[in-house]
C-alpha cells in the first residue's frame, strides 16, 4: 500500500489555467442572450442570478406572438425618437422586464437576486427591479437615464458599472 495518494492524472506542466470570474462568466452570458434580441436599434441582454445560479434571462424584442421590429421596423426610428425618450411608442420589452415576466411566469422568486445585464436599466425597469426585490444591478454600458441611477440609489440597490474584458478579472 503506497504511503501517499495516486495522482489521477498528472498536473500539468506551465502557467495554471485562468478562469474567468463569476462576474465576467456571467457578463458574458448576458452578450450572448443579447443576441436573441429583435430591436433594430439596440441588443440587450439580461439573466438574474442568485447564489451563482441563473434564475432566468431576458432579452428586449415585441412580446410573444407579436412581429418583430426586425420584420416590420421600428417606430420611433421612423418618427426619430431619440434612445430613452417615448418608451410606451416602442412595441418592444425591455430584457430586464423579460427577465423578470418569464421567473413569474415560471413561479420563480426573484427576491434577493443580481440582475447582470448588458446596459444600465432605465427608470422603467428599474422601478420593476426595485419592487422586484432585486438587490444588485451589475451592468456592462450606461444608458441616458439618470432617473434610474437615483432611484436605485435611494431604494438601496446596489449598481455596478462591470469593467468586463478586463485581464486582471479573474479567480
Amino acid at each position: 500500500m503506497p504511503d501517499k495518494p495516486i495522482p489521477i492524472s498528472a498536473p500539468t506542466p506551465g502557467p495554471e489555467p485562468s478562469r474567468p470570474s463569476w462576474e465576467s462568466y456571467f457578463m458574458e452570458i448576458t452578450q450572448l442572450v443579447a443576441k436573441r434580441s429583435t430591436c433594430t436599434r439596440r441588443s440587450v441582454g439580461a439573466i438574474i442570478v442568485k447564489d451563482k445560479r441563473i434564475l432566468s434571462t431576458g432579452y428586449n424584442g415585441a412580446p410573444s406572438g407579436v412581429s418583430h421590429c426586425l420584420d416590420i421596423g421600428c417606430l420611433r426610428e421612423h418618427l426619430n425618437i431619440a434612445s430613452g425618450e417615448r418608451h410606451e411608442l416602442c412595441r418592444g420589452i425591455h430584457a430586464e422586464q423579460n427577465a423578470i415576466i418569464q421567473a413569474a411566469l415560471h413561479g420563480v422568486s426573484i427576491k434577493g437576486a443580481a440582475l447582470f445585464c448588458t446596459n444600465l436599466p432605465c427608470s422603467i425597469c428599474a422601478k420593476m427591479l426595485i419592487n422586484a426585490g432585486i438587490k444588485k444591478i451589475v451592468y456592462l454600458s450606461g444608458y441616458a437615464d439618470r432617473m434610474s441611477l437615483d432611484l436605485l440609489e435611494e431604494a438601496g440597490v446596489s449598481v455596478v458599472q462591470s469593467d468586463f474584458g478586463n485581464e486582471e478579472d479573474r479567480v
